[in-house]
């Protein structure tokens, strides 16, 4: 089954890729490998998803925040790849940072919302390494930001 048809399936809609907002490119190839740059938390209706984890926003909002940034991902993928998601071979690697209060643990839970959406639009395709980074701070207050690396046919 093609990816765009099980989106379908799953009646996932892809976010329109958002430009950049400073001096870098969204996507880049470099041989077989397509680099993401990294996507913020932004909500179904653009409106940016702020706020740190553990103090504004609990673990099932800040897993949300980062599904949102996996949609984002492959949004720019397709975006990448002339809307043919099939010339994806495999997701290499994800990075994800998770604005977090000092005492918060569960990054790699946060970050799990990127990583179950990559592997439930592309299956095997999507299975990934992986870093969930705690930080001070994001780009525009964001909660969550995630980058990514994937293999070309």
């Amino acid at each position: 089954m093609s990816i765009i048809k099980r989106l379908e399936e799953l009646n996932i809609k892809l976010p329109t890729p958002k430009p950049p907002v400073g001096a870098y490119v969204a996507t880049k190839i470099v041989g077989k490998l397509l680099y993401v740059s990294g996507q913020i938390s932004i909500d179904e209706n653009a409106k940016l998803i702020t706020g740190k984890i553990g103090k504004d926003l609990d673990l099932d909002k800040g897993y949300k925040a980062a599904e949102r940034c996996g949609l984002s991902i492959v949004a720019h993928v397709k975006n990448a790849c002339g809307g043919d998601l099939d010339k994806i071979k495999s997701c290499v690697k994800l990075t994800g940072y998770v604005n977090s209060t000092d005492d918060f643990k569960d990054q790699p839970k946060i970050i799990n919302g990127a990583s179950d959406i990559i592997a439930k639009i592309f299956d095997k395709k999507g299975e990934h390494t992986r870093a969930a980074v705690s930080v001070n701070s994001l780009p525009l207050g964001v909660a969550v930001e995630v980058d990514a690396i994937f293999e070309l046919n």
